[in-house]
């Protein structure tokens, strides 16, 4: 579940919790023993006004009993959360985003190699149509006399 807060995409703790399969007092509990890797612009703590906003927007409420409002992560937070969290499905989901990576940085790979190619190809082309023109250029000095003499 990603919201828009703050003129940023977010998640809530509880929706990432569930995701890597830790109660949310846990994940909480690990931010803050590292909270030098979760700047603000990682993450950040909704103000009440923002949070009844959230509630109000969504009719089923699963949010349960919270006494606080929930701390909200960004991507780049998201990603941090990788770091402080062990458990299976945070390891699985850490090592399933690395592939990810990987394959992207490949594909750009590929894509620079194949922007290359293209403009040879351009190259190419263009060279192949000035030597075109130039042939018709002497096909026509070849063939002006002849046409001369007919007239």
């Amino acid at each position: 579940m990603i919201h828009k807060i703050r003129n940023q995409k977010v998640t809530l703790d509880s929706d990432l919790a569930e995701m890597y399969g830790v109660p949310t007092k846990r994940l909480n509990e690990q931010v803050k023993r590292n909270s030098d890797r979760f700047p603000v612009d990682f993450m950040f703590q909704l103000d009440e006004e923002e949070w009844r906003n959230l509630k109000s927007q969504n009719a089923t409420s699963s949010w349960g009993g919270r006494r606080t409002p929930p701390y909200v992560f960004t991507e780049q937070g998201v990603s941090m959360l990788f770091s402080v969290l062990n458990s299976p499905q945070a390891i699985q989901i850490n090592i399933s985003i690395i592939r990810v990576f990987v394959k992207i940085r490949e594909w750009g790979l590929n894509y620079g190699e194949l922007a290359l190619k293209i403009k040879e190809l351009e190259k190419n082309s263009s060279d192949h149509q000035e030597h075109i023109a130039h042939i018709y250029q002497m096909i026509e000095e070849l063939l002006r006399p002849n046409l001369e003499k007919r007239t």
